[in-house]
């Protein structure tokens, strides 16, 4: 499926002017965008879909770690995308409130941070955690609902990041999407809990808590 260039979500990083129709990812359509629009129109690393699908189908490009082959495969917020080929990685982030790219490590690629939106317990005493992308992991950690956790490609806990004083953060959506600092306290105001947030400007920010994100 395509999508005119001209109808594009605000939060693509991208000129409405240019080829007129572009692709639409195959799923997590309204808060994704598609493989090719990443490779060819802000990473810049292929000029066509076929120089596209000869990398896919060569196995060169990993999204998360994974051997992707869809020409239109959604790239959601911190996803990873690896051509270990020549030795690029790319992390999708919040840039100027659009979903656009930054260059990583290698080291870096195989972690990704997810929020933990609930969680269950099973038989023989196993805890089942629901995450952010439809992820669901067997753990013995000690996580809450709410927890942010970084994954490696293992699928192993390296860090579980609760929201306190000093985590870093950034909104992902509301008013103050894309602003990000430390947090300096929780507080309660009528039926919501909201972070006060001190940016790298000293300015400071209320943010409702279900809209931040934990930094790695």
């Amino acid at each position: 499926m395509h999508i005119k260039r001209k109808t594009i979500p605000n939060f693509w990083p991208i000129q409405r002017t240019g080829t007129k129709y572009l692709g639409v990812p195959t799923h997590e359509k309204t808060n994704s965008i598609s493989l090719i629009v990443i490779m060819r129109d802000i990473i810049k690393i292929v000029k066509t879909k076929k120089e596209l699908k000869s990398l896919l189908n060569n196995k060169k490009i990993l999204v998360n770690d994974k051997i992707i082959k869809e020409v239109n495969y959604p790239i959601c917020l911190f996803d990873t995308i690896g051509l270990p080929s020549i030795k690029k990685y790319f992390r999708a982030n919040l840039i100027d409130k659009k979903l656009n790219t930054e260059e990583i490590s290698e080291k870096e690629s195989h972690v990704k941070i997810y929020k933990v939106i609930g969680k269950k317990l099973l038989k023989a005493k196993k805890v089942q955690i629901n995450l952010t992308n439809g992820r669901n992991i067997l753990t013995s950690e000690k996580v809450n609902v709410g927890d942010f956790i970084v994954l490696n490609n293992e699928n192993k806990i390296q860090k579980i990041i609760s929201l306190k004083k000093d985590v870093e953060v950034i909104a992902i959506k509301g008013k103050h999407i894309g602003k990000e600092g430390k947090i300096k306290e929780i507080i309660k105001e009528g039926e919501n809990t909201l972070a006060e947030i001190i940016m790298p400007s000293k300015d400071q920010v209320k943010v409702n808590i279900k809209n931040l994100f934990a930094k790695l």
